[in-house]
């Protein structure tokens, strides 16, 4: 396909494998314990991989919602790395986490915390040993039990009058401009439309999206993700955005460097549609 591209390079400690072994589901405990220790973060590639991975694994435990442990001891991060690091570990916290402490076995680590105990400096969520975080995070309630069904914000008939067809262009145009992802069955469901629409032509389409006042919520992000790229393998031959506004711009390029599709964003719909004829020659 025409908007694809090799990911951006990671060492080797941000390969799949390698960052398996420092993410641990803990079912019973719902904890996710992530092990930092002695992880060199050097690129903002490196911390969405990093990033991709944590969310890889919580899709695959079909739960949501999680407390987190972090051990941080001796673990570094470039200034190259820190935006995409601090914004995507906001993003994932924000949509997944019922609790996170943090584990530095920093020598001398726990007499300083006993010492900043009743200060400003003392950190509730931050300890000296792995035993003492996870105690911590087992007195604390499961929110899971409390976790409201997901009402639909959009429907079928108003949004399948947003998707257009062109045959003759090749072009799969669709309108989600003002639109709120605003958790995982909203996502599901504006892609299963989608789907609905294009399966059956029988074919592979160049899609054109208007992003105008579109938002992303950061609890529907790992699904739109995943959602996108079985859209993009199934029934794309390329895709385009157009008019996306700053946030939400900055999360798609962000999550694009460790990925292998191009984030392919313009300003208008003319340049967007340039950039598709763009794409329609290369493949020629």
């Amino acid at each position: 396909m025409a908007d694809r591209k090799p990911p951006a390079p990671v060492g080797p400690d941000f390969e799949p494998d390698a960052l398996d072994a420092r993410i641990t589901v803990h079912e019973a405990a719902q904890i996710v314990e992530i092990d930092y220790t002695g992880l060199h973060i050097g690129s903002s590639a490196e911390a969405n991989a990093f990033y991709d991975r944590v969310e890889h694994r919580i899709d695959a435990s079909g739960e949501p919602l999680w407390f987190f442990l972090a051990d941080t001891t001796d673990y570094r991060i470039d200034s190259s790395a820190w935006f995409a690091y601090s914004r995507r570990s906001t993003d994932l916290h924000e949509a997944h986490s019922m609790g996170t402490v943090r584990v530095d076995r920093t020598p001398g680590m726990g007499a300083k915390l006993a010492s900043w105990r009743g200060t400003d400096r003392e950190n509730p969520n931050l300890f000296a040993s792995r035993a003492e975080a996870w105690e911590a995070l087992r007195a604390r309630p499961s929110l899971r039990r409390l976790r409201p069904g997901h009402v639909p914000s959009h429907h079928k008939v108003d949004f399948r009058r947003r998707i257009r067809l062109d045959p003759e262009a090749g072009i799969c145009e669709v309108d989600l401009s003002g639109i709120s992802f605003e958790h995982s069955r909203d996502v599901n469901d504006i892609f299963n439309w989608i789907e609905e629409a294009v399966r059956p032509t029988g074919r592979r389409w160049y899609f054109l999206y208007d992003y105008e006042g579109t938002r992303i919520q950061q609890p529907a992000w790992l699904t739109y993700t995943l959602r996108a790229e079985a859209l993009r393998d199934a029934w794309s031959l390329g895709s385009v955005r157009y008019a996306a506004g700053s946030e939400t711009e900055t999360d798609i390029r962000l999550r694009a460097e460790s990925r292998t599709t191009r984030p392919n964003i313009r300003n208008t719909r003319a340049e967007a549609l340039e950039r598709i004829a763009e794409m329609k020659a290369a493949a020629a």
